[in-house]
């Protein structure tokens, strides 16, 4: 029940949830599948059984066990958070400060569609397979079909070609016969390299680079699940998570610039001229931290003219700090053959981790390896959306205090972005860069309107994102 004390505005909505929607009513998966599109495919992974920004789907009516104060969540969360309902706050404590997205005007035959999409996807009955395909799914098939296959059709394809240039050339010369004209057969090579031939086949090589070309700039940058291994084992977990490190102290430009910036190693070094040996990893990953930027924890100072030194007198300072620190764990008095090798392992891993083809010494800043990286043409400004618009970083970037290892959550769509501009409520209270809308502050006050959205304020305008 969403309240101890249902009005009766509330009760006679219940019964008409529960007459209308044991069986989903008129609900449609087809439906469903649309609405769940539009309105939850931003939060919420597609599989419906991974949390993302939100939380998995699957398996929700059998976990609030109430379909009535389900719909009610679904329409309004924060207004169902305000009563207390425990499913409501439950999830609130879960997954705040991330604020679901009101949707009051969804109807009981919308809702119910969306539930059904939801299992069908989850159980694995929707999309329905095609016959014979119920041992393997239509992806499944996809990814199995070998290579030699296609080969050999492009090989059939080419013969049927040959042959029918064969079939052309004989009715060309009968016709020329019975009409009294000479006519002089042409070879295989001479009809292929014939004007008509070349002219087709460069047709089509334009037609392939030009689809090869489009497709790959609008898959640019969109690589959801991507998650490459860093330089340093930096955990989000850790430091966002179990730390509480909010994410602007990182990458403060998120609130001040377009970009959010890869915090230099003194931004790390705030903290870690302090905590000198990690919790997980010891001397392994911190060291390079302090190589890359030339601190000798040693004697916790910064090395003067870092940056000429060679790599054989860099050596020595951190292997004696990596030595000293085996020794003091493993309470021995000198360094024994086991402690020899995890020291040269580490120092050999720290070069590695420093060094590249392009990057000779590990002096210098640490090349992390990018995992956002929008097109050219698409411009994002990270402080319009982090302080004009409060948007939270988990709303793109998933809950990335919970990743150990970070990865890319979003699908950095176009669709993604508008949907989200078409859903998003502009946060107009306390507000002063919203003051300007002086017609959108009348009309919430007078009741008129009781949301602005992004797109509202021109958040679908083509310059907005493509200048």
């Amino acid at each position: 029940m969403i309240h101890k004390h249902l009005n009766l505005k509330s009760l006679l909505t219940s019964l008409l949830i529960i007459l209308s929607f044991n069986s989903y009513g008129q609900a449609d998966i087809d439906a469903g599948k649309n609405l769940f599109k539009q309105y939850c495919g931003a939060c919420h992974a597609k599989n419906m059984v991974s949390a993302a920004t939100g939380p998995a789907l699957a398996g929700a009516q059998e976990r609030w066990g109430d379909d009535v104060a389900l719909y009610a969540w679904i329409r309004n969360s924060q207004a169902l958070i305000a009563e207390g309902h425990p499913r409501a706050v439950e999830l609130w404590n879960e997954y705040k400060p991330t604020i679901m997205t009101a949707y009051p005007d969804l109807t009981d035959d919308e809702i119910g569609s969306l539930l059904l999409y939801i299992d069908g996807v989850a159980d694995g009955s929707y999309p329905p397979r095609p016959a014979g395909a119920a041992a393997v799914g239509m992806e499944d098939v996809k990814k199995e079909t070998p290579q030699w296959l296609y080969w050999m059709l492009l090989l059939v394809l080419f013969g049927l070609a040959l042959f029918l240039t064969r079939i052309i050339n004989n009715l060309s010369k009968l016709t020329a016969m019975k009409e009294g004209e000479e006519y002089e057969d042409k070879t295989v090579w001479q009809t292929l390299t014939s004007k008509g031939i070349i002219g087709f086949a460069i047709f089509a090589l334009v037609v392939l680079a030009g689809y090869t070309t489009v497709n790959n700039a609008v898959n640019l940058g969109r690589q959801q699940g991507y998650a490459p291994e860093q330089p340093i084992k930096f955990s989000h977990e850790t430091h966002a998570g179990l730390h509480k490190i909010d994410c602007n102290y990182c990458h403060d430009g998120a609130r001040r610039s377009k970009h959010s910036v890869i915090p230099a190693a003194n931004t790390c070094m705030n903290c870690h001229r302090a905590i000198t040996v990690g919790s997980t990893y010891g001397t392994a990953e911190l060291t390079k931290i302090f190589a890359s930027i030339g601190y000798d924890p040693n004697t916790n100072t910064y090395i003067e003219n870092y940056d000429d030194m060679p790599l054989n007198d860099i050596e020595p300072i951190y292997t004696k700090w990596i030595t000293d620190q085996y020794i003091s764990a493993n309470e021995i008095a000198a360094l024994n053959a086991e402690g020899e090798r995890e020291v040269k392992k580490q120092w050999e891993h720290i070069v590695e981790s420093l060094t590249n083809d392009q990057k000779e010494k590990i002096q210098g800043p640490i090349e992390w390896v990018r995992i956002h990286n929008l097109p050219d043409h698409v411009y994002f400004n990270h402080a319009q959306h982090v302080t004009v618009g409060q948007v939270e970083c988990q709303t793109c970037h998933g809950k990335v205090e919970e990743m150990e290892v970070a990865q890319q959550m979003s699908p950095l769509s176009m669709g993604w972005c508008i949907n989200c501009h078409r859903q998003t409520e502009v946060k107009f209270n306390s507000n002063d860069y919203y003051a300007s809308y002086d017609k959108y502050h009348q009309e919430l006050n007078s009741g008129q309107r009781d949301k602005v959205t992004v797109a509202d304020i021109g958040g679908l305008e083509c310059q907005k994102c493509h200048y």
